[in-house]
């Protein structure tokens, strides 16, 4: 097998003193060189490595070990470890940017804060691999270079895919609070029409001025109606 037991030197100091296997044999299953074990064989190297039994760890088997010393030819077999350790989860970290290409890194910041205010520091970090140090001194045009900075497209130097500032820009769209416009006019609720204003009422003077014209009023069009009768 390609892979190496665990604390190979010491497996080997073990396999040294404890087997009769052959330096090329140890030194196969270790992987290391054959000079290297017999170094350890003379006591040359790994002087104070406390050796490690290959049988208790389960990567080494006695049955294994038997056919080894039997035949010097025989090369042994690391054991399958019966415990199967979940791959190591990656961790998140600043993007990576090449050492060419950081010195560009303020002029695309520059380019964000134009062209997409809406982007938070956060994100901005993600896409060009900044700090927010960096972000604010742009921002603030207190950066040491801000008198010769231009805005440039971050896709355009290669610090981020077209897919990634999209991706971020439709994020901040979809946090950022719409405003709301005027949309023409619309119906008043129930509440405004039902509503009786106190403004809104006659007074009583305006009640009886009301009642006194329609009185004339109706006594005007009965005249007006008697006299065209008179004249036929």
């Amino acid at each position: 097998m390609s892979n190496a037991p665990l604390m190979p030197k010491a497996t080997a100091v073990w396999l040294v003193d404890n087997t009769a296997l052959s330096f090329d044999q140890v030194a196969d299953f270790t992987k290391m060189h054959p000079l290297e074990v017999r170094a350890i064989a003379d006591g040359d190297a790994a002087q104070g490595i406390k050796g490690m039994d290959p049988i208790s760890t389960g990567q080494l088997t006695r049955d294994e070990i038997e056919k080894g010393e039997k035949d010097p030819d025989y090369r042994l077999k690391l054991s399958e470890s019966k415990v199967v350790l979940p791959p190591a989860a990656k961790k998140k970290g600043p993007r990576y940017t090449p050492v060419s290409r950081r010195h560009e890194r303020p002029s695309a910041i520059l380019w964000l804060v134009r062209n997409h205010p809406e982007l938070k520091d956060a994100q901005i970090m993600r896409l060009v691999g900044t700090t927010k140090t960096t972000i604010a001194a742009v921002r603030d045009r207190t950066h040491w270079n801000a008198s010769t900075l231009t805005p440039m497209d971050p896709v355009t130097l290669g610090l981020c895919s077209q897919i990634e500032l999209d991706f971020e820009v439709q994020r901040a769209a979809k946090e950022k609070p719409t405003d709301q416009q005027y949309g023409g006019a619309t119906l008043l609720p129930a509440s405004e029409t039902t509503r009786r204003d106190a403004d809104l009422e006659p007074t009583e003077k305006q009640r009886d001025d009301l009642n006194v014209d329609a009185v004339f009023a109706k006594l005007k069009t009965i005249g007006g109606k008697k006299q065209d009768d008179e004249d036929e």
